[in-house]
């Protein structure tokens, strides 16, 4: 079996030289320090010290999540696989910004050992979600979300396609373990969570058969985690950055952009007042004929699909690793997404 690191701390020279493309001895010594602030995935920024070759002075490791639980939760949702494949099949053909990819390697016995060695695109920053950003902002996220859901448009390969499709496999769990950690969720977040929002909670729960069947529209490639914490901005081509590709799916366009717009704004009333405007926008940027996907249509899905981020909020919640940054995470994804969802009526759609 080939030799697969999960830490930048068993990395050799050699070993690091050769995923990146140069002969073994070419590299001196490198340091590393953690970034991000992934659940799921553990990141560093790698500085590296080269013998007379032009090789990048910084990359990106992206590694396993050091915490079992998050580890063990990506090895069974298949996330490592899914962004492995990502950058294997996709990342490169369908132009939407992404990091470049030196190696990515994924353990064939073990697939909760994971390891993405990308390039760094610093000064290109984050924005934390918590503090939520402008509608500018948002519509760059948004033209990168066109280019992406536009790239395999009702591309028949995708529903084929294993690696995209496990989500769907998974309907019946998902909507058991919503059952069942629902009133666990609502206890932890009670008092910080309106408590309008946690009741039309408990009827999606109750309604989420109903919710998650297949309904007719376009496929596409769905980011599914569309939020700000997974992107940078400030690039030097001006252009958002997506990154974390871990639930990348074959689905519906709409969730990924009613789950970004929710989740961006911190004020639910300058989210509605700039949503219409933001969702016109990356429509005209799919620049589809509009007999495939005409505005009234999508703009019902960006309605129905408003429960996006509320559901991640719940799930990731009682998945993961829990930490007092990602309570609070947690905590304003579902609830800016309850706002959305409330606003929007979205009930009514399910």
């Amino acid at each position: 079996m080939t030799y697969l690191p999960d830490h930048p701390e068993k990395f050799t020279t050699a070993w690091l030289a050769e995923k990146l493309g140069f002969r073994e001895a070419a590299l001196k010594g490198f340091d590393y320090t953690p970034v991000g602030t992934g659940q799921v995935g553990d990141s560093y920024r790698l500085r590296l010290d080269w013998h007379a070759v032009d090789g990048p002075a910084t990359i990106i490791a992206k590694c396993s999540a050091a915490d079992p639980t998050s580890r063990e939760t990506a090895r069974n949702m298949n996330l490592y696989e899914i962004e492995a494949n990502w950058y294997g099949d996709y990342a490169a053909n369908v132009g939407v910004r992404t990091p470049y990819a030196y190696y990515v390697g994924l353990d064939a016995e073990d697939i909760g050992n994971f390891m993405l060695l990308m390039e760094d695109l610093a000064p290109a920053q984050q924005i934390s979600q918590m503090d939520g950003c402008d509608a500018q902002t948002v519509a760059l996220a948004l033209n990168e979300a066109a280019l992406l859901h536009r790239a395999a448009w009702n591309d028949p390969q995708l529903p084929e396609t294993a690696w995209l499709n496990y989500s769907k496999g998974r309907r019946e769990f998902i909507g058991q373990l919503l059952v069942a950690v629902y009133p666990e969720w609502c206890a932890r977040y009670e008092g910080r969570i309106e408590k309008n929002i946690l009741e039309m909670g408990q009827r999606l729960v109750e309604r989420y058969d109903q919710y998650t069947q297949d309904v007719a529209g376009p496929i596409v490639l769905s980011h599914g985690d569309f939020r700000l914490d997974n992107m940078l901005f400030h690039d030097a081509n001006g252009r958002a950055v997506i990154l974390d590709w871990q639930t990348l799916s074959a689905g519906p366009p709409m969730p990924d952009v009613a789950y970004c717009v929710s989740t961006s704004f911190a004020d639910p009333a300058v989210r509605a007042k700039h949503e219409k405007t933001l969702v016109t926008g990356y429509y005209e940027k799919l620049a589809l004929p509009d007999s495939d996907y005409d505005f009234d249509s999508a703009w019902r899905d960006y309605r129905r699909y408003a429960f996006s981020g509320f559901l991640m909020g719940v799930l990731s919640a009682m998945l993961v690793e829990r930490t007092e940054r990602g309570d609070e995470m947690f905590a304003v994804m579902a609830e800016r997404s309850g706002y959305q969802a409330l606003h929007l009526d979205s009930l009514a759609l399910v």
